[in-house]
């Protein structure tokens, strides 16, 4: 008989992605949305979705109550006034389902950098989570800490059409591990899948190998047919003016602007890559899947 688990943020690049995974192998998916809407084509392929704020602590203890195992993490409120403050109500308000529940099992999506709890910006709040995570009894977790997200490049590709340039804030030449959120799925379903971590453990996924933004930026170049594409370091005002312009709240878009500057400190550089933390997908095949589909239909 298939587990049954109970899934967080289903409507994210990565519990997506888990979701159908899970699904496909038969597993029974309890999958906590909001509104059902967004999560049509789970219920077609036979998850249960709970229409429900994420941080109601009732529902969520029911469902993890009947759960061989959960996945959790903290979606994104780029409004937030202040996102650490909102990060902790999520959180906050997991850890008391999970006690309340006598779940056994969590796998939690946290980040490279979750060693750090100030000077990372929105990873701040990931490590404050850990912390409470790894502080419960009787429960075993497992730390997913990925790298810096490839899919982060889709959201410079209406940049790149108009304006004929990459960049954020961040340094352009030091080299990070990065990683595609297909393989951060696929990790995440094994371990679901498994469930045969003990105690409070950390898993890195750092990607095939390490880019600069300069290099990541000659690879959407190529691709695209402008191999001159140029990568600029935005200034940092500038940038957070530019994202509260487009809907960011002040708090979020100084959070963000802080996580890409920390770069170059070494923030996602702690894990020490391994065979076992290396994932199979290169920026050049993410660009050509993902990237270029996206940039060809703007």
């Amino acid at each position: 008989m298939k587990k049954t688990i109970a899934l967080l943020g289903a409507t994210g690049k990565v519990g997506g992605k888990i979701s159908e995974i899970l699904l496909k192998d038969g597993f029974h998916l309890k999958l906590i949305a909001q509104t059902d809407s967004k999560l049509e084509r789970f219920k077609d392929m036979g998850a249960e979705v709970i229409p429900a704020d994420i941080t109601d602590v009732g529902v969520l203890t029911e469902i993890f109550r009947n759960a061989d195992g959960a996945y959790v993490m903290t979606p994104p409120d780029f409004g937030a006034a202040s996102y650490r403050e909102f990060q902790r109500k999520v959180g906050d308000a997991v850890i008391e389902a999970i006690k309340e529940s006598g779940i056994k099992y969590i796998v939690n999506l946290s980040s490279c950098g979750g060693h750090m709890h100030e000077g990372n910006g929105l990873i701040g709040g990931l490590a404050e989570q850990e912390v409470k995570l790894n502080q419960l009894k009787d429960v075993n977790v497992l730390h997913l800490r990925p790298a810096y997200f490839l899919d982060n490049a889709l959201l410079n590709a209406q940049l790149i059409k108009q304006m004929g340039v990459n960049g954020t804030t961040a340094d352009a030449d030091h080299e990070i591990p990065m990683v595609a959120t297909k393989d951060i799925a696929a990790v995440a379903a094994a371990c679901l899948t498994k469930l045969d971590f003990e105690g409070k453990s950390v898993q890195a996924i750092l990607g095939q190998r390490n880019y600069s933004f300069k290099e990541i930026t000659g690879i959407i170049g190529h691709a695209i047919g402008k191999p001159d594409l140029q990568y600029i370091q935005f200034p940092v005002e500038q940038a957070i003016q530019a994202m509260i312009e487009q809907g960011l709240s002040a708090d979020v878009a100084k959070d963000i602007a802080c996580m890409e500057t920390s770069l170059k400190n070494g923030v996602m550089n702690y894990e020490r890559r391994t065979a076992a933390n290396t994932s199979p997908t290169s920026a050049e095949v993410f660009i050509q899947e993902a990237f270029l589909p996206l940039y060809n239909a703007l």
